[in-house]
């Protein structure tokens, strides 16, 4: 099978929540809340598809919004990927879930369900909405029983880090399949954005304790090192070693931005990653997505630009979250705010810790 390509399909704004580290509502941009009509949605469903056939990749769809269940053509979205045979996750909220639901997503070809737990009940409940929280873990049954995979993402900030591993607790106990978090990127809200890169390692050693114990206990959850700086945690642990006979220049993992993955947003627009603000690289109601992954996306791959990466010899699998520096800086290619190696200021070289 070639290589995945990934597209994050927002199909619609409307949402039941109003999360206090949400894209649309912390930066103010929810008044007027956008949705793909049906032909709209057919027309990105095959321009995709034509990316993927022009360039020899697979097409994986992650749907999602708002909550994507709530647009008025969610299902026959998802009849026009079965009938393409092509599988694809949602990621969602749980309050419009059951076992009914759960098994027509399964019988349409969704692979994963991902859900969100932002802090334990109090935490959560301020970040999303009362009852939520207890809502999440109950509906991880639902979407187990129907044969899909259970997703427990949580987004960190200075806000809830201390709460990291009590909710790997709670979602181990509820039996989440897989369990990952990824960092908070400053967009306008009312989060605290300033953990430090100290801070930051200290959760890592603090999860990575953690998990190791479940596994050596037989925990049937994967602990999904999602974020980037897991690699540098790891190499400088001894667990990640640089392969050996790797091409000079070759970019083999790390951030998906401008390698494998675009968002797509309910009124078309297109971007090279949702977390970065000011992404946008054109409209897929009016662009060729083989047009702008060519002629457009070029400012993501200038991997030199990496202004601490590019002097680490991790630059190939790691180079950190650049929506995060993005985020705080306002430069993509600025130094990862949360990455704790160190850089001597005046050769700009790179340093073991």
């Amino acid at each position: 099978m070639a290589a995945y390509f990934s597209f994050q399909w927002h199909i619609t704004d409307e949402c039941d929540q109003r999360c206090k580290h949400c894209y649309i509502y912390s930066a103010g941009n929810h008044t007027c809340l956008q949705s793909m009509n049906w032909k709209q949605m057919e027309d990105t469903f095959y321009n995709c598809l034509d990316f993927c056939e022009m360039y020899g990749r697979t097409p994986y769809f992650y749907i999602t919004g708002g909550d994507p269940i709530l647009h008025p053509d969610f299902w026959r979205l998802l009849s026009l990927m079965k009938e393409h045979d092509i599988k694809f996750t949602i990621l969602g909220n749980p309050f419009h879930l059951n076992d009914q639901v759960c098994m027509e997503l399964k019988g349409y070809g969704c692979e994963k369900y991902q859900l969100s737990l932002d802090g334990l009940r109090e935490t959560h409940d301020w970040f999303r909405k009362p009852g939520s929280f207890d809502c999440t873990l109950e509906k991880i049954t639902c979407i187990n029983k129907a044969g899909i995979r259970s997703v427990i993402m949580t987004t960190v900030s200075k806000t809830n880090r201390m709460e990291v591993p009590g909710i790997i607790d709670a979602a181990v106990k509820a039996g989440a399949n897989v369990f990952a978090f990824s960092r908070y990127v400053p967009s306008g809200g009312e989060l605290d954005a300033s953990m430090t890169a100290q801070e930051y390692r200290e959760l890592l050693t603090v999860c990575d304790k953690k998990f190791k114990e479940y596994e050596a206990e037989g925990c049937d959850t994967y602990f999904n090192k999602k974020d980037h700086l897991w690699t540098l945690y790891e190499y400088e642990n001894g667990e990640y070693k640089i392969p050996e006979n790797v091409k000079e220049g070759m970019i083999y993992g790390g951030c998906n931005c401008g390698n494998c993955h675009i968002t797509i947003l309910p009124n078309g627009d297109i971007y090279a990653c949702r977390r970065v603000a000011e992404s946008k690289v054109g409209n897929v109601f009016e662009d060729r997505l083989v047009d702008v992954w060519v002629c457009r996306m070029e400012s993501y791959r200038e991997y030199e630009k990496f202004s601490k990466c590019s002097k680490c010899e991790l630059k190939p699998w790691c180079r950190g979250c650049p929506a995060v520096a993005k985020g705080t800086y306002g430069d993509f290619y600025a130094a990862d705010p949360q990455c704790w190696k160190i850089r001597n200021e005046i050769t700009g070289e790179v340093l073991p810790c």
